[in-house]
């Protein structure tokens, strides 16, 4: 109909205002293109900016969106939609283009994160209480199914075949949840013996392996995904073994593990040190002094270098690593409070949140000048669009 109406605009119009009229009447949430936009939470005031990134600005605010301390969201495929996760259970559908709250619904009484599948037809969401997974119609946010799991759980992600894939904190298993015949019954997979209080986990881009981190043990644990059934494999057993762990002021985000050549890197629990891990083997092949405790160690798109950021008292200080040398080359104080770092989908900038500061700083992401900043309340999670299209985000 859209068409057809432009059409007849370009019989009738002059075409010095043809353009101009058309862009009137498909209205600004029809006109903007969405592939070079980006959301950042809002911790504090419960809701989520909208931004621009090559105009490195913010477009709109959208509110009401709850208790977002520790919240994440993911798009839906065309990338209109974010859905955002927030502590205190909530789900909200967000339209970034309208800039509107689209539906909400309270879902639980503690949340800690969510997926969407990979046709996009399905939003899932991890709890704490009453623990568990929730599945959602993405259109509508009717619920579809519910799968008790009697257990916290961690690390939801999404698997190619309209799968999910889940830590349970308190048994130390994943379950695997296979929506792909019936959604409102998912085929279960449950495995056993992943290891003490998983407190993370991480989907592989390739949706192949799946990562859990540990807070009960020491190491990590990997699944292959193409096995049948899967089976978990130990990697990094020893680390930390031999020395003494600090405080942990954060648990840091398997989210921010890093494949860079051949290499996984990723923040250690309790040591100021980012790990070196041979992505074949699993096994350790080098340590990197670092200047905290790791929060996020985030690859550049090209893996060339890698960005950490840090738990308090450190949270001001942000390092960059060479991922040849595997030596820091770099260190930044960009803000107070960095939060969260997030690439550009290629790679020549970098978002991060100073939410102390109550501003998103952008840098150029190989000279490390800083190139300008935004204005937000208390920001913490920088998701740009480009998430849509990559599996585990």
């Amino acid at each position: 109909m859209i068409r057809a109406c432009l059409t007849a605009l370009a019989l009738i119009l002059p075409p010095a205002v043809q353009a101009q009229d058309a862009s009137a009447l498909l209205g600004p949430a029809e006109s903007r293109g969405t592939g070079d936009l980006g959301v950042v939470i809002e911790r504090a005031s419960g809701s989520v900016l909208v931004v621009d990134q090559s105009e490195r600005a913010a477009l709109c605010r959208v509110e009401g969106l709850g208790d977002l301390s520790h919240a994440s969201l993911t798009f839906s495929p065309d990338e209109r939609f974010a859905y955002v996760f927030g502590r205190d259970g909530g789900l909200s559908k967000v339209d970034i283009l309208a800039c509107r709250l689209e539906n909400r619904v309270i879902q639980a009484g503690n949340a800690i994160g969510g997926a969407i599948s990979d046709d996009g037809r399905l939003v899932a969401v991890s709890n704490y209480e009453p623990g568990g997974v929730k599945v959602f119609d993405a259109d509508t946010l009717a619920q579809v199914a519910d799968v008790p799991m009697g257990s916290k759980t961690v690390g939801l992600a999404d698997a190619p075949g309209s799968r999910f894939v889940v830590a349970t904190w308190d048994s130390g298993e994943v379950w695997v949840l296979d929506h792909s015949a019936d959604p409102a019954k998912p085929l279960v997979t449950r495995i056993k013996g992943i290891g003490a209080n998983p407190y993370d986990a991480l989907m592989t881009a390739d949706g192949r392996t799946y990562i859990v981190g540990l807070f009960g043990e020491k190491g990590l644990t990997t699944l292959d995904l193409w096995q049948d059934p899967p089976q978990p494999r130990r990697i990094l057993p020893d680390y930390g073994r031999d020395q003494p762990d600090l405080p942990v002021y954060k648990m840091p985000h398997l989210q921010g593990w890093t494949l860079a050549g051949a290499s996984y890197a990723l923040p250690a629990v309790g040591l100021h040190q980012v790990l070196w891990a041979d992505a074949a083997t699993g096994a350790e092949t080098a340590r990197t002094e670092v200047a905290g405790q790791p929060v996020f160690v985030t690859a550049r798109p090209d893996g060339r270098e890698l960005w950490v950021n840090f738990a308090t008292p450190d949270n001001g200080t942000v390092q960059v690593i060479d991922a040849l040398t595997r030596q820091v080359k770099r260190t930044l104080h960009p803000g107070a409070g960095i939060l969260h770092m997030e690439f550009t989908p290629r790679g020549h900038e970098v978002w991060l949140s100073a939410r102390d500061d109550d501003r998103v700083v952008i840098h150029d992401a190989r000279t490390y000048e800083k190139l300008g900043e935004i204005e937000a309340r208390a920001p913490s999670g920088i998701f740009f669009t480009a998430r849509a299209h990559r599996t585990g985000l």
